[in-house]
């Protein structure tokens, strides 16, 4: 599996120390940016990680910025992405197990290290349940993500 990662300006710091975790436990990644401190809007990052994501197969994302919330919302405009800003072990886990996220959404300030790992840990080796109630709900996700704009809300 592939890990395309990314942060604005107010995740870089967790991004780097993410970077070494996926080292130290030999996971294959991409780093997309961005390089430093130097405030980014964090659409220009999310939108290039799920574009990414949606093409490749075998591939999740992890995007950090201040609270996670950002780069999600910007993540899930792209058709075929199933972000998830998860702020413990339990949203992470679950978003694999019934949802299938293929991206893992991530806060930047004011959270502690320890946690953010445990996080990306639990989301990584969580898999999909392949349950087909789950199955079901993601084909029609799909479906709607797939229809032209002017019938969108008929």
């Amino acid at each position: 599996m592939k890990i395309y990662i990314a942060s604005d300006h107010a995740g870089f710091q967790v991004k780097e120390k993410i970077k070494l975790f996926l080292v130290k436990k030999k996971i294959d990644f991409a780093d997309m940016g961005t390089d430093s401190l130097k405030s980014v809007d964090y659409p220009d990052y999310a939108i290039r990680v799920a574009e990414r994501v949606a093409s490749g197969r075998n591939s999740r994302g992890i995007l950090i910025c201040g609270t996670g919330t950002g780069m999600t919302v910007a993540a899930n405009k792209v058709n075929g992405i199933r972000a998830v800003a998860a702020y413990d072990a339990y949203s992470a886990k679950m978003s694999r197990i019934d949802n299938d996220t293929n991206i893992l959404g991530l806060r930047g300030r004011f959270f502690p290290i320890k946690k953010i790992l445990a996080i990306v840990a639990i989301w990584l080796k969580t898999p999909f349940s392949g349950n087909t109630r789950h199955k079901q709900r993601l084909k029609k996700i799909s479906a709607y993500e797939k229809r032209p704009s002017h019938e969108l809300g008929t």
